[in-house]
Formats: C-alpha cells, structure tokens, sequence
C-alpha cells in the first residue's frame, strides 16, 4: 500500500493535476476569505465554509477522475492488479493518496484562522466542525469518485459522473421535500450531504453524522475493490 501510496502521490506534483487543484481550492477560499473576512470585517466562517462546500463538488473529480481510468487507458491496470499486492492496498494507498492532496487544500483555512484570531475573538468550535465537516464530504467525494474512475478509460467520463454523483447527494434532499413528508423523503433527507453536514455547521459533533460519511466512504471503497476484483478474475 506505501509504495502505490508514494507512487500516486508523487503523480500528483508531477503533473498539473495537484497544483490545478491546489490553486483553484485557495483562489476561491481567498477570494471569499478577502471578501467577507477582511473586507466585512467578519469573524464568522460560515459563508466561506459554505462556499467551499459547494465547490468541493466541482471540482474534487480534478483528483479522482484520473485514478484508476489513467491506468486502464495507459493498460497498466492489468500490471496494477495482478501484482503482489492486495486489492485493498492497492484502493487504500490511492484513495490515501488523494486524501492528502484534499486535506493540503483545507489547511488554507487554518491560516485564515490564525489571521482572524489576531484581530478578534473567533468561535473556534464552529470553525473546527466546519474543518471536520467538509473534509468528511471531501472523503466521501474522493471515495465516490475513485469508484467512478475504475469504471472508464476516459477520465472526462469520470470527472462527469463523479460531478453527478456530488450533485446527487447535494440536492436529493431537495427532491425529498418535493414528495411530500412520507417515508422517501425521510430516506432522501438521510442520504442529503447538506442535511448531515449542518451540525458540523453549528459546532456539534453528532456520531451519527460521522458514521454517515465513513460509511458512504467505505461503501465505495468495498465497490472498487470488488470491481477490482472481477477485473482480476475474468
């Protein structure tokens, strides 16, 4: 797992990809940090945050699009799976991978932090369950969106699906609420990544919120390895 851990990593700053990343996440954190931050002279995060959380959507798929379709187009996925290493490692050391590059994009926001907190009283709670928050929606795209990339060869087919499976989750508590209070919408509201990201919002970590994503990550996890797996088989 280390070793497609480094490797993948490495791919990252190699090429544009990481830096793209990189950059988009901090010129649009910036911008809204100068904005309502420095400009309004706000100690209130929430509207950054919000900002970043919808953002995420569009633009994590520059992570994910390219991690398994990459290989299967070069055809060294075949090399890939049929190694001497497990199926696991090799989904965990690449998933881990992109993990990193996602969380170097929000430790911008702790130098925002540091900034605001020399010129005023910041409610810190809040701020860190924003933190955990979005990085938990972050893992999860980056989960869902390694699970679309094993499925193509083209990563602009990956980068679109993994932006429809954002969105999917993003608005289907919107589509709930059009159905009237029965049990789908009840289920659509459960499945809502905006729905379990409002008490990181407030500064309150509920459990269930957390057992939500890391089981939409493990989920997709457990797909890509079984796909994995067929592939190896067959």
């Amino acid at each position: 797992m280390l070793a497609i851990y480094k490797r993948d990593i490495r791919s990252y700053f190699v090429t544009p990809i990481g830096y793209v990343f990189l950059a988009i996440f901090y010129a649009i954190a910036s911008y809204y940090f100068f904005g309502y931050q420095l400009y309004s002279g706000s100690a209130d995060f929430s509207y950054l945050f919000n900002v970043l959380f919808s953002i995420v959507i569009f633009i994590s798929p520059l992570l994910t699009m390219k991690m398994f379709s990459e290989e299967k187009r070069h055809r060294t996925d075949q090399a890939l799976i049929t190694a001497p290493v497990s199926l696991i490692g090799i989904v965990l050391g690449k998933y881990f991978a992109t993990l990193t590059v996602f969380i170097l994009a929000l430790t911008i926001n702790f130098v925002y932090l540091g900034i605001v907190m020399m010129n005023g009283a910041v409610e810190l709670g809040v701020f860190l369950g924003h933190c955990l928050g979005l990085f938990l929606v972050g893992a999860s795209l980056c989960a869902a969106g390694m699970f679309v990339s094993v499925l193509t060869e083209s990563q602009v087919i990956a980068a679109i699906g993994t932006i429809g499976v954002g969105i999917f989750f993003l608005l289907i508590d919107s589509v709930g609420n059009m159905l009237g209070g029965n049990l789908l919408t009840e289920v659509c509201n459960y499945l809502s990544f905006y729905m379990h990201y409002q008490d990181f919002a407030t500064g309150l970590l509920n459990i269930a919120d957390v057992i939500f994503f890391l089981s939409i990550i493990i989920f997709f996890n457990f797909l890509t390895i079984r796909v994995l797996e067929k592939r190896r088989w067959s």
